[in-house]
C-alpha cells in the first residue's frame, strides 16, 4: 500500500531566491513572489505546512503599474481610530515607500492566517540593488513575459 508523503516542519530546506523587480509588472511580481513564499514551486509541497523559501526583491523603486493604475488605484491603511482611514495613490506611494507597495501586493496573494504572517516575514524587499544577505548567497529566479 502506497502512503501520501507529508512533510514535517524541520524536514524543509529552504532556499534564498532573489527577484529583480526592473521593469516587471507589480501583480505578476507579486504572483510570482507568493507562489515561491508558499512552497508551491517545490514538489513537497503541503497547504498546511511552512515550506517556502526566502525571497528577495530589489529594485522594487523601478517596478511598474499597467493602464491608469499609478494614477486612480488607493492604497489604505488605517490607523485603528474612528476616522483613521487614509489613502494614497501608487504614484505617491511608489515614490515615498515603493518597498510599502510590493509588500501589500504579496501580503494580498498569501493566506490571511498566521501561516501568511509567517510565510510573509520571509520576504525581504529593497529599493535599490544592494541588499544584506549575500552571505546566504541567493539563486536569482527570473520572471519570463516581463513585457507590458
Amino acid at each position: 500500500m502506497t502512503r501520501t508523503f507529508t512533510p514535517k516542519a524541520g524536514e524543509v530546506q529552504r532556499e534564498w531566491l532573489i527577484i529583480d523587480a526592473t521593469d516587471v509588472v507589480l501583480g505578476r511580481l507579486a504572483t510570482h513572489a507568493a507562489a515561491l513564499l508558499r512552497g508551491k514551486h517545490k514538489a513537497t509541497f503541503a497547504n498546511h505546512i511552512d515550506s517556502g523559501d526566502f525571497v528577495v526583491i530589489i529594485n522594487a523603486d523601478k517596478v511598474v503599474l499597467t493602464g491608469q493604475k499609478a494614477e486612480k488605484k488607493k492604497a489604505y491603511r488605517h490607523s485603528g481610530y474612528p476616522g483613521g482611514l487614509k489613502s494614497v495613490t501608487y504614484t505617491e506611494l511608489l515614490e515615498k515607500n515603493p518597498e510599502r507597495a510590493v509588500e501589500k501586493a504579496v501580503r494580498g496573494m498569501l493566506p490571511k492566517n498566521s501561516l501568511g504572517a509567517a510565510q510573509l516575514r520571509k520576504l525581504k524587499v529593497y529599493r535599490g540593488a544592494e541588499h544584506p544577505h549575500a552571505a546566504q548567497v541567493p539563486s536569482t529566479y527570473i520572471i519570463d513575459q516581463v513585457a507590458q
